[in-house]
């Protein structure tokens, strides 16, 4: 009678843990990538990125803006009038290393600079490299860097939703398998509760000695104790998983009432579609994010050497402008350009020893065979990481196989051995040990098959093309 009370006991406190809170709700994988998508501060931090780096882009495009400069100067002194300069200007350069410029002047006073024109004047000029600046230059290695900056950002952001799903999507499978661990001790409990009771009836009538209600009551408490384990895991993946889970700008906890999409449990496993090992290897060679950031980066220090490779040559710079009276340009690209009315300029220069460029341009040099062979490196274990997954997903999908015909066994065993006892021709024990070992492979099957769809994502990780 002790021995009922403590498992009627057990068995109220075993039935409020598992009380759910209101009505069940059902979280599948892809509402989970959905809301890390969408509310991840991570996921949203790669995003401010992103625009960050597109800022930096329209701020060196800039370097291409055409300006207007206004320059005013006067000068009196002892009551006479120096000079009276006014200088508007319109600067426009361009991508191919021309600056052109277009302007206006008027120069009065007493004591103006020999070299300005009094009165007004117009002026419209050129600015010419003709050796170093004319294929290349600064603002245009500057462009070109910000568009592979905002590059490099997306791959990284690719890099890291990629990963963060991965790891959600290891929690959410964790938390499925701890869920279907508590569902299979809960059926136990209510199997072995009733098997309890009837022992004990059967042993009230004399038809069944006590040894096995003891035994029977020891089954019962081993699957109680068995099914707390199973509930605290349940907990743990739970708060795991929640980890990963926001609303809009505040942590979400799983509520108790919300359970794993169960549909996985009846998918058959025997030809189910599973990716080509040869076309995960060419999209994880073409898309990886971290090949992606690796060609980026290549880029970017081959631009640092074409620059570089201008810096090893002369300066040689070509200035023209033509000249007008008053304002206007009437006649001006009619005249002859070195006739009259015009402003000519050379300017020429040469580091005699070009130590300093020399050094910065094998630097460079020495910068890329270090990031090809980080390449190689990379690419290697890129490739070995997506075969090594695809493995694991056949060795998963043949265990599965495997277990579901071994459970069928079990449960063929388990049944014959309760016939065999009802009958008097079998004992609680070697019910209980059926039992036991179906219960483990319930357990392991369970185990195995949200390790295949885990392995099923993880050739996708592997590869980089979770988005």
């Amino acid at each position: 009678m002790k021995k009922a009370v403590l498992v009627i006991l057990l068995f109220a406190l075993c039935s409020n843990q598992i009380a759910l809170m209101g009505q069940t709700k059902t979280l599948s994988l892809d509402n989970t990538f959905d809301v890390i998508r969408k509310y991840h501060p991570i996921v949203k931090q790669t995003q401010i990125s992103i625009e960050n780096a597109r800022a930096v882009l329209q701020t060196t495009r800039g370097l291409f803006d055409p300006s207007l400069y206004v320059t005013n100067e006067r000068k009196t002194f002892d009551g006479k009038n120096y000079y009276n300069y006014t200088n508007p200007e319109i600067r426009i350069p361009t991508w191919y290393g021309l600056n052109f410029k277009t302007g206006l002047e008027d120069n009065l006073g007493d004591r103006m600079l020999p070299s300005l024109s009094p009165g007004k004047s117009t002026y419209a000029g050129v600015e010419l490299p003709l050796l170093k600046g004319l294929l290349f230059d600064k603002r245009r290695a500057a462009v070109q860097q910000a568009k592979l900056f905002t590059q490099l950002t997306r791959q990284e952001q690719r890099l890291m939703v990629n990963d963060i799903l991965f790891e959600a999507a290891a929690a959410y499978w964790k938390w499925t398998a701890a869920s279907r661990y508590l569902m299979i001790f809960d059926q136990a409990v209510n199997i072995n509760q009733k098997r309890f009771e009837l022992t004990r009836t059967a042993f009230e009538l004399g038809d069944r000695a006590a040894i096995d209600t003891t035994e029977a009551l020891s089954q019962l408490q081993q699957i109680l104790f068995a099914r707390e384990q199973a509930w605290l895991s349940v907990q743990q993946s739970r708060l795991t998983l929640s980890n990963y889970l926001w609303n809009e700008d505040t942590p979400y906890e799983l509520d108790e009432s919300v359970q794993p999409d169960s549909a996985w449990n009846a998918v058959s496993l025997i030809s189910y579609p599973l990716p080509e090992l040869e076309t995960a290897l060419r999209d994880a060679s073409v898309s990886h994010p971290k090949l992606n950031i690796i060609d980026v980066q290549m880029e970017g220090l081959l631009i640092d050497r074409k620059l570089k490779q201008q810096a090893l040559l002369p300066t040689l710079n070509l200035k023209y402008n033509f000249l007008s009276s008053g304002y206007g340009y009437k006649g001006v690209v009619a005249a002859p350009l070195f006739n009259n009315n015009y402003r000519f300029g050379i300017q020429f220069g040469l580091p005699l020893f070009l130590r300093e460029a020399r050094g910065e341009y094998k630097s460079i040099r020495f910068k890329v065979a270090d990031l090809d062979y980080s390449a190689q490196q990379t690419k290697l274990e890129i490739m070995n990481k997506v075969k090594i997954s695809f493995n694991e997903l056949l060795t998963y999908q043949k265990q599965v196989v495997l277990f579901e015909s071994n459970l069928n066994n079990m449960k063929k065993l388990l049944d014959a051995e309760e016939q065999k006892f009802s009958i008097g021709e079998s004992s609680i024990f070697l019910v209980n040990t059926r039992e036991n070992k179906l219960l483990e492979t319930q357990q392991k099957l369970a185990e195995l098959k949200t390790k295949f769809f885990e392995a099923l994502l993880k050739v996708q990780w592997a590869t980089g093309q979770i988005q």
